[in-house]
């Protein structure tokens, strides 16, 4: 007599069922890239509860293609490759919390980047970004954005509606006037403009008063929270007020 003979429940045989015609459906090329997937998602891990992906210092150019099949990815890390762009099946991965592109050679972000509405954190510092595209946002939970590092001399004003974000690192950039879009950041209390081309930060006295008084301070050390603006052509306010911290700044503020 032969052995005890697992049976599938009738849900279970439904289940195979719909797999198999799945599988039949497939192109060859289909089942090459799905195979593919598979072999990518073994990577993953759950990390604090998170879908997690990590392909940093791969030597990668260009990411793997069956990389935006694992939609239930929620961190994906990007960093120290040689990524030149992102394609705009990045809008695939619309699970995605956090997104690392640190350290690449990234000289735009795909529009579709506005598809991440789940996304609360983005580091994309040490690229050569010029720009930042208006549909960055749609991406109305982020936290956490790090653009440190680019060539940006601008923000889109649709980055106002980031109601959300509390820390945004805009230092070694060519910025020469605060972005109009910061002002309206209304939780903002971390912002880090050193090392940018910042001549007067005077211009809208009102509303960097209302930013002010949320930042704080005047920080210095890199990791305070606060306004960082050390290592800019300052020319209004000079120097020397701003040595004198926040309360000397806002009394060169005020209306005389």
């Amino acid at each position: 007599m032969g052995g005890k003979q697992s049976r599938l429940s009738g849900k279970e045989l439904e289940e195979v069922q719909a797999n198999q015609r799945r599988r039949s459906t497939l192109r060859p090329d289909d089942q090459g890239l799905s195979s593919a997937a598979e072999r990518i998602r073994r990577h993953a891990t759950v990390h604090f509860g998170f879908s997690t992906l990590s392909l940093a210092m791969r030597s990668l150019d260009e990411p793997p293609v069956e990389l935006w099949e694992l939609r239930e990815l929620q961190k994906l890390n990007l960093s120290m490759n040689c990524l030149c762009s992102l394609p705009p099946t990045l809008g695939a991965l619309d699970n995605l919390v956090i997104l690392n592109l640190w350290g690449n050679n990234l000289s735009s972000l795909p529009p579709e980047i506005g598809l991440l509405k789940k996304l609360r954190v983005l580091f994309a510092c040490r690229n050569r970004l010029s720009e930042v595209p208006e549909e960055l946002g749609s991406c109305t939970c982020l936290e956490v954005l790090s653009l440190a590092n680019n060539q940006i001399s601008s923000l889109p004003n649709s980055l106002a509606s980031m109601q959300n974000l509390t820390k945004l690192n805009l230092s070694h950039n060519r910025i020469a006037i605060i972005p109009t879009c910061v002002y309206n950041m209304k939780r903002l209390v971390f912002l880090h403009l050193a090392c940018n081309r910042l001549e007067t930060i005077a211009d809208q006295i009102q509303d960097l008063m209302y930013l002010l008084n949320r930042l704080g301070k005047l920080a210095c050390h890199p990791l305070d929270k606060g306004l960082h603006i050390v290592h800019n052509p300052l020319l209004k306010p000079i120097q020397e007020v701003l040595q004198g911290g926040l309360s000397a700044l806002y009394n060169y503020l005020k209306p005389s």
